[in-house]
């Protein structure tokens, strides 16, 4: 039986999650070649940009942050390179992928380590009610959230509201939050990777400011990295935060299911695909997530069925933003009013 989105579009129902398992085993294999060229295409011009917004600085500062603006999408893209070294989709070789990724992390602000194993627990728990809280955009239910203080609903609404998510959220999230472990505090090779990757962070900045002052990261390493982590975070949400996505009590959640029914297919332009790595392929990516970013694309064009699976246009997907609250009785994502007039 087909279901509807809030613009009631039917939306094919796809037979059973897990059979498309074996499936998509066929699309896992990575090629070395693609992958040295995608990475060479994004690191290349990263890196020139880089160097043409500092040598534009003597020019004028306005033109030097214009490039570092255009440069955030390059850095978007290492990011993505680096959350395919994370799934080993990147190199068949494992330990080239994770030093790949973890000099990627020095770029993105990523410790590489602790990204793997807090993105590894999202994908093993994504849509499970009771386990939600590492990963994760945190999402109440309808009833969690009546039954909260008068200050805890404005907590909440504090945190979801856009200006906190996608303002300052991406700033907190990789210039503070990043720099330790959190959640995985116990344990030594944590710790090495977010302080190996903070180290390795200033010493950059401190070479920067010996070479070029202050205005090289002011007007070219802060703005470039604020717009690729607001990018990144917005796209993480849509992944996942859309009206008919799918949560489910820990007993009655199947992690297939969840990945396929949970997961958003955001249909964006051509050079914005690009940019993104095909990350908005995220119900085949969330099914799969051992198949490199070039292959997703491969999947749509041979299955055309996952194609029409939760569709969602740029358009259709700024509505996404004002819904906060699971409602396990329609198994819809509701926003505050909606859920005010369900109370």
């Amino acid at each position: 039986m087909a279901h509807k989105t809030s613009e009631d579009r039917e939306i094919p129902e796809i037979s059973n999650a897990r059979d498309w398992v074996k499936i998509l085993s066929n699309y896992r294999e990575p090629s070395a070649l693609r992958s040295s060229f995608e990475l060479a295409v994004t690191l290349g011009p990263f890196l020139a940009l880089w160097a043409l917004a500092w040598w534009a600085l003597s020019i004028s500062g306005w033109l030097a942050l214009a490039i570092s603006l255009c440069n955030a999408g390059f850095l978007l893209r290492l990011f993505a390179i680096q959350h395919d070294c994370g799934h080993s989709a990147f190199f068949k070789n494992r330990v080239m992928s994770d030093w790949l990724g973890r000099c990627i992390g020095v770029l993105t602000l990523t410790p590489y380590d602790v990204w793997r194993r807090t993105h590894s627990m999202h994908h093993s728990s994504s849509g499970n009610l009771g386990r939600r809280g590492m990963g994760d955009v945190c999402t109440l239910t309808l009833e969690e959230y009546q039954q909260l203080t008068p200050l805890g609903r404005l907590g909440y609404r504090l945190y979801r509201h856009p200006i906190v998510l996608f303002g300052l959220g991406p700033g907190y999230l990789f210039f503070l939050q990043n720099r330790i472990p959190l959640g995985l505090m116990e344990k030594t090779r944590y710790w090495v990777s977010a302080m190996g990757t903070n180290v390795a962070i200033f010493a950059v900045l401190m070479a920067i400011l010996y070479f070029g002052g202050i205005m090289p990261i002011l007007l070219i390493f802060l703005p470039s990295t604020l717009l690729a982590a607001t990018a990144g975070v917005w796209l993480f949400y849509v992944q996942h935060q859309f009206e008919t996505t799918h949560w489910a009590e820990d007993e009655d959640w199947n992690l297939h299911d969840a990945a396929l029914k949970g997961s958003s297919h955001y249909v964006l332009p051509a050079a914005l695909q690009w940019i993104s790595a095909n990350i908005g392929i995220h119900h085949v990516h969330h099914l799969y997530s051992r198949i490199p970013f070039y292959r997703l694309p491969e999947v749509l064009r041979d299955h055309a069925v996952l194609a029409d699976g939760n569709r969602m246009t740029i358009r259709e997907s700024f509505a996404n933003a004002r819904l906060h609250l699971w409602d396990p009785r329609t198994k819809r994502l509701l926003s505050f009013e909606q859920a005010n007039a369900t109370a």
